[in-house]
């Protein structure tokens, strides 16, 4: 009997299905995989645990500003401000999903023993959560018309 590894699992037909509020754009699991680059390796049920824990996120952060364009009279995010926020939303899913599932599946690697090599891999795994947080901290920030920096003096 002999065992063939797949390098990149096939996705099942039937990918995660999430709703969310109706304020909020959908997001699509099929572009939520292509976008971020996720394989079959992460489960149908995985993903959809991980769009909607970006979504509460997400959302949980925007709540002030949905309520003051809900105010303003704004339908929907996609349209408020300068018609970028849709976009601007689902980099922050986005974003929100790698990192969570960097995070997730870090422990699952193929790293070589010995000569500090798992701990490089291990840095460049944290550092690569860390840009993904950036990212998503930056989006929000966009969408709020926040600034990116906080600079305190000490």
């Amino acid at each position: 009997m002999s065992f063939i590894a797949t390098a990149n699992p096939p996705i099942a037909a039937d990918d995660a299905q999430v709703s969310n509020d109706p304020w909020f754009p959908a997001v699509d699991a099929k572009r939520a995989r292509d976008v971020c680059r996720i394989d079959g390796t992460v489960t149908v049920p995985r993903l959809a645990h991980a769009i909607e824990a970006a979504m509460d996120t997400v959302n949980a952060e925007l709540r002030d500003y949905q309520a003051e364009q809900l105010q303003a009279g704004v339908a929907r995010l996609q349209d408020a401000g300068d018609g970028s926020q849709h976009g601007r939303y689902l980099r922050a899913i986005y974003a929100h999903i790698q990192a969570d599932l960097a995070e997730a599946y870090r422990d699952m690697d193929t790293t070589p023993s010995g000569d500090g090599k798992s701990e490089r891999v291990r840095e460049r795994i944290e550092a690569r959560i860390d840009e993904h947080r950036r990212a998503l901290r930056w989006a929000i920030a966009d969408i709020k018309g926040q600034r990116r920096t906080t600079v305190e003096l000490i």
